[in-house]
């Protein structure tokens, strides 16, 4: 691990370590839960919100046999 240091406000730092103490472990190793939870959750909502995993639409339908190698000339009416 690499060691970091961080200026925390003095009663920010007395909520975590009576955090940290209530559930028997370092103020360190709550400080790094705490952070990767903040990550995590993060990184969660930047999928969630993410175009590509937000379109839910699906095509019932029948598609011709040449539709991906023609796409362009599917979408575009290209017959190039």
């Amino acid at each position: 691990m690499d060691r970091t240091t961080i200026m925390l406000p003095p009663e920010l730092k007395t909520r975590a370590a009576n955090e940290a103490k209530k559930k028997k472990m370092s103020l360190g190793q709550y400080i790094r839960e705490a952070l990767r939870k903040s990550l995590e959750m993060e990184y969660r909502n930047e999928v969630e919100h993410d175009t590509l995993f937000l379109d839910t639409a699906i095509f019932d339908g029948s598609t011709p046999e040449d539709l991906t190698s023609d796409h362009d000339r599917y979408l575009y009416g290209d017959d190039t």
